[in-house]
């Protein structure tokens, strides 16, 4: 069997990848755990240069990266050039890790206590077609660091950057059987990860629905697993906000990748003071989004990712929908959609308000004061990212501190950086992804008491 990847632009076909079988998933997974012993017991130092020098494979390769990925994913080619930087930076970023991943000497009476952080053993990474090149590196870069062996499983429409990283690697000279591959379906590939005895971790970014699959998949076992998923986000803009500048942003914090963003801020809270006046700024805003051939400098959103995913999104938008205004998008080949903005004081029967569109839709609704805009920005299972717009800094920390999400950001649209955690409340996922912290995900603490007593 072998997957067709659709450069989603155009829709040719750019590459044909042998889709692997459970079997083939086995023999992965038996090379990693055979590799695992060998790359736990590389000295720190040695380890730390080795995922430095995987950096700097990826760095010169960087534009062959971005344009592989312009061709599977339909980026804006500058978009897929910071997205091969960002996965440089991530593997530099815990390069420094193993020679920093130290335990604890704890205080006990009667002798001595301290704490080993130990590797999980072959940790799985089952990346997203959204992303493919960063979430591929927020799972790979700190599992390596801890001293785990990794297998990548990538998305069936996105397969042809990870399996050349993974080439990259094995260049820049990580050991056989350290970082492997495996391109296939879901409910093959990816499902005989999940219930492999011998993968010790399950990292997961995709739907909410999948997500709580794999959940019931790892159970029998007790699979350790990193989720991150939905996400339906509010973008809170209060009166005495910066209006033209809240304005102006807001259409890169839905549209960007097309929408194609769990942490999409998709619902624009707008006091009501003030909404109409928001709406006015808004429309020039995304009339102005230049959407077109993913390999002009000067596109800023690219095609949805598949035909059925276009579907699905012009589902959400029927002919008797409350759309404002929208932007443009190209006629002819390819998947496209144009921006589109949905505003009415009836948002609540908008289906675009509760369920997550995953492309190019957002819903405008107006709100009366701070209590309101806190519970209707709560007012749904997801909880990943979310924005607040004020120039007050008592109520943007009042509504930070109330707002059910894992990653918020105060007068700007900011939700990933290498530097701090990633992740969700509620159905949005569980764990944490990124900074110092991710490292406890992909890794065991072990106590060990020395007794002193003679």
């Amino acid at each position: 069997m072998h997957l067709d990847v659709l450069n989603p632009a155009t829709e040719e076909i750019v590459a044909t990848v042998p889709a692997a079988s459970a079997q083939e998933v086995d023999a992965a997974v038996a090379r990693a755990r055979a590799a695992f012993p060998a790359w736990r017991d590389v000295a720190p130092g040695d380890r730390a240069r080795l995922l430095r020098a995987f950096a700097e494979k990826v760095d010169v390769h960087a534009e062959e990266l971005a344009v592989l990925e312009v061709r599977e994913a339909g980026h804006p080619i500058a978009q897929a050039r910071w997205e091969a930087a960002n996965l440089r930076d991530v593997l530099h970023y815990y390069a420094g890790a193993p020679e920093r991943l130290t335990g604890l000497q704890i205080p006990v009476p009667g002798g001595v206590d301290v704490t080993f952080k130990e590797p999980l053993g072959v940790v799985a990474v089952i990346v997203p077609w959204n992303f493919p090149m960063p979430v591929l590196g927020w799972g790979v870069a700190p599992a390596l660091a801890a001293g785990n062996t990794v297998i990548v499983k990538p998305a069936e429409w996105t397969p042809l950057t990870a399996l050349r990283v993974a080439e990259l690697a094995l260049e820049a000279g990580l050991p056989e059987g350290v970082l492997q591959v495996v391109p296939g379906e879901g409910p093959v590939a990816g499902r005989r990860l999940a219930d492999h005895p011998d993968v010790r971790k399950i990292v997961f970014t995709g739907s909410t629905r999948v997500g709580k699959e794999l959940m019931a998949a790892c159970a029998p076992d007790v699979k350790r697993l990193t989720l991150e998923l939905g996400g339906k986000s509010a973008n809170i803009v209060y009166a005495d906000a910066d209006l033209e500048r809240a304005a102006a942003t807001a259409p890169y914090a839905v549209f960007e990748n097309a929408g194609q963003d769990c942490c999409a801020r998709s619902r624009i809270l707008v006091q009501r003071d003030v909404y109409d006046r928001f709406l006015a700024l808004l429309e020039p805003a995304v009339s102005g989004l230049v959407v077109g051939d993913p390999g002009d400098e000067k596109t800023e959103i690219g095609p949805l990712i598949s035909a059925a995913h276009l579907a699905r999104v012009r589902s959400y938008v029927p002919d008797d929908a409350p759309v404002a205004f929208r932007g443009e998008a190209p006629d002819g080949p390819g998947f496209w959609y144009p921006p589109t903005v949905l505003a009415t004081p009836d948002f609540r029967s908008v289906r675009a308000w509760h369920e997550e569109v995953f492309g190019p839709v957002v819903t405008v609704a107006p709100f009366t004061d701070e209590s309101e805009a806190i519970a209707l920005a709560n007012d749904t299972p997801y909880g990943l990212s979310g924005s607040i717009w004020t120039r007050d800094i008592g109520r943007a920390l009042r509504t930070a501190r109330a707002v059910q999400a894992g990653n918020l950001s105060v007068n700007s649209h900011s939700s990933v950086r290498y530097w701090t955690p990633f992740g969700g409340y509620k159905q949005s996922g569980l764990g944490r992804e990124l900074g110092p912290d991710a490292l406890d995900a992909f890794t065991e603490t072990k106590n060990v008491f020395l007794n002193t007593e003679p």
